[in-house]
């Protein structure tokens, strides 16, 4: 089974990565771009077959290592 951890900054954490990105892309001459906020993909291969567990098992991986929840927040995608 496959799961896919999205990690994303919180609302109101300074993104540097995503400032200089942004900056960058408007010096390519991007102009309409606003705003960057940069994030993490994590995939996952599980054995667990049973996808309610292998969420629960992949949330608990983030909660303890993958993602720091003090300034980011996480969402788990699980595919058969």
């Amino acid at each position: 089974m496959k799961a896919r951890v999205h990690i994303t900054l919180k609302n109101g954490v300074l993104d540097p990565q995503g400032k200089a990105i942004e900056h960058a892309l408007t010096a390519l001459g991007f102009a309409g771009v606003k705003e960057v906020r940069q994030g993490k993909l994590i995939e996952l291969e599980l054995a667990e077959q049973d996808p309610s567990k292998a969420r629960a098992q992949v949330e608990e991986m983030c909660r303890k290592l993958l993602a720091n929840q003090v300034i980011e927040n996480f969402e788990v995608e699980v595919e058969a």
